[in-house]
């Protein structure tokens, strides 16, 4: 088995069977621990900026994979839409999007550094997803401006194809041979992260409130001290 054949055709399995089963160990063994931490008792100015910026940034980085990755380039090309207008636009949300989200990042990061009741709560797991968080977006941002003036390459006939045939066994690594250095830095990266994903407060993600749609309300009531005649 070659190199390429491991990283693009064995490789995605091994860390979706990490993924998916990682979570539900963690779901079974550590439901209290199943939370983001939150330590907005302990800094709340920078919190709320870094997070609003990686949050809405990260939001739209994963809309626009879902475009490029999941949705054919058939689908595209049926409703008239040329390689040219997708990249140009691609870049001009993808772009400010990405560079929302490092700068999110990076302001949650100085804040675990330089508060010191942050730091002093930070566990090693916390590092290694705000890490590995960092490595992904930076190296996708690298990438995207390798691409940006599209240079020949379009993953959407590479990348895309190599992705969706993943999720139906149709394991195709020769797509990802040619494709630019830039790019599989940043797949691996990614790879990387849902790897440690299960075991980090990253599981957050899946944590849908749907109890409270149904729970009964709470009503708060002010206790009146009683008057003594």
């Amino acid at each position: 088995m070659s190199a390429n054949d491991f990283l693009w055709g064995v490789l995605p399995y091994i860390v979706l069977t990490i993924f998916i089963g990682g979570h539900i160990y963690r779901y079974q063994k550590d439901q209290f621990g199943w939370s983001t931490k939150s330590s907005e008792f302990l800094e709340k100015k920078r919190l709320r900026i870094g997070s609003q910026l990686f949050h809405w940034g990260i939001i739209f980085v994963f809309g626009g994979h879902v475009m490029g990755l999941i949705i054919p380039i058939g689908f595209y090309n049926a409703l008239g839409v040329s390689e040219h207008f997708y990249h140009n636009i691609a870049i001009i949300f993808g772009v400010p999007a990405g560079i929302a989200a490092l700068a999110g990042l990076a302001i949650l990061s100085f804040r675990r550094v330089n508060v010191s009741r942050i730091k002093a709560t930070t566990s090693t797991s916390d590092w290694i997803s705000l890490t590995l968080l960092l490595l992904a977006v930076l190296t996708g941002l690298a990438a995207t401006g390798f691409n940006i003036d599209s240079n020949g390459f379009d993953y959407r006939t590479t990348i895309a194809p190599w992705l969706r045939g993943l999720f139906v066994l149709n394991i195709q690594p020769e797509l990802m041979a040619t494709i630019p250095l830039g790019f599989k830095i940043h797949i691996l990266s990614t790879f990387a992260l849902y790897a440690v994903w299960p075991f980090t407060r990253l599981v957050h993600v899946f944590s849908f409130p749907l109890r409270y749609l149904k729970r009964n309300y709470v009503i708060y009531k002010r206790r009146v001290p009683e008057k003594h005649v």
